[in-house]
C-alpha cells in the first residue's frame, strides 16, 4: 500500500470510530451521575427537537478499522514517548485535525510534526509490503510426516520387524 492509501485507510478509521454507537450509559460514571437523566420541560419528552439518523458502520466497515487501528503498532521512535507522539500525530491528522492543534498537543513546530507524520506513515507501508512478501504461514498446523525427506516413523504396518 502506499502512504497515501494508508493515509485515506486512517481517515475512514476515524469516521468508522465516530459512527459507532456510544449509549450514555456505557461510559465511566463520574460523582454524581447514579440519577437517570429526567426531561425538565414536557415540550421535550414528546419529540419537540428533531430526529437525528445516525448511520452505524456494518461489519466490514468494522473489521478495515480495527485493521488500520493495528497498524498504529508498526510506529516506532528512539524512545517510547516518541513513538507514542508519532502515533497520535498519525491518528490526530487521521480526526482531521488542524497542524496547530497537532503540534500544540505534541509540543513540536509544523515542520517536524509533518516530517514524523510523512515518516510514520512510510514506515506503515514498508512494513505492510514486507509482510505481504512473506509466505502465508499456518499456525499450530502438525506435519504429517508425509512430507518430502521426512522419514518413516518406527513401528506400524510399514515399519521394520
Amino acid at each position: 500500500m502506499t502512504p497515501r492509501e494508508i493515509e485515506d485507510r486512517f481517515e475512514e478509521a476515524a469516521l468508522t470510530l465516530k459512527r459507532l454507537p456510544n449509549p450514555p450509559s456505557s461510559g465511566a460514571r463520574g460523582y454524581g451521575r447514579s440519577w437517570p437523566e429526567y426531561v425538565h420541560e414536557a415540550k421535550h419528552a414528546y419529540g419537540y427537537e428533531p430526529a437525528r439518523m445516525r448511520v452505524i458502520p456494518n461489519a466490514r466497515e468494522i473489521q478495515r478499522m480495527e485493521e488500520a487501528l493495528s497498524w498504529l503498532a508498526l510506529i516506532g521512535g528512539e524512545t517510547e514517548q516518541l513513538a507514542a507522539d508519532n502515533r497520535r500525530i498519525v491518528w490526530m491528522r487521521a480526526e482531521g485535525h488542524r497542524w496547530q492543534t497537532i503540534c500544540r498537543h505534541v509540543g513540536c513546530v509544523r515542520s517536524t510534526a509533518w516530517r514524523r507524520w510523512t515518516a510514520s506513515l512510510l514506515t506503515i507501508s514498508k512494513a505492510l509490503k514486507k509482510l505481504e512478501k512473506k509466505p502465508a504461514q499456518t499456525v499450530g498446523a502438525k506435519s504429517t510426516g508425509a512430507e518430502q525427506g521426512a522419514k518413516p516413523r518406527g513401528g506400524g504396518a510399514s515399519g521394520a520387524p
